[in-house]
């Protein structure tokens, strides 16, 4: 079994994935949420795993957007709530071949203790990148358009 790590500092995500990972702090959890299921498409069973990640979101306790390249995004569905995983420094994949499959690869979740957190992952869509890029500059522009700026 490959695992493959990525050191994605929670503090440099916008430097690490896209532009767009840190406009997503003015969106509640729902919102995101909402804005990663609509660029969503259907279920796969696997997507081609090179053991590179160009950065990773995590959106709730349950979901996660990774990034394989700058154009080229996974919704990750955990089969559970994912421990850590809105605070975690660093995350690694699981992958059979080189592919990341759902129902059996796995998110881990590296947190300061010496624990790796295995997060099953239930359901794999590939995600419409410039959809959400979109979605994200609309929620800061009215983010910004408002009076408290919130």
């Amino acid at each position: 079994m490959n695992v493959r790590m990525v050191a994605a500092a929670a503090a440099l995500c916008g430097l690490l994935v896209l532009p767009g990972c840190a406009s997503t702090g003015s969106m509640s959890e729902a919102q995101k949420l909402a804005v990663y299921e609509d660029a969503a498409g259907e279920p796969v069973s696997s997507f081609s795993y090179l053991g590179r990640i160009s950065g990773w979101t995590p959106i709730d306790d349950t979901n996660i957007a990774v990034w394989t390249r700058p154009r080229e995004a996974w919704l990750l569905t955990f089969a559970g709530r994912c421990q850590d995983i809105d605070f975690t420094p660093v995350i690694s994949l699981t992958s059979q071949a080189s592919r990341v499959y759902a129902g059996f690869d796995k998110v881990m979740v590296h947190n300061r203790s010496s624990i790796q957190m295995p997060c099953r992952i239930r359901e794999i869509r590939e995600l419409d990148t410039a959809r959400i890029k979109a979605a994200e500059k609309t929620a800061r522009d009215e983010a910004q358009a408002s009076p408290s700026g919130t």
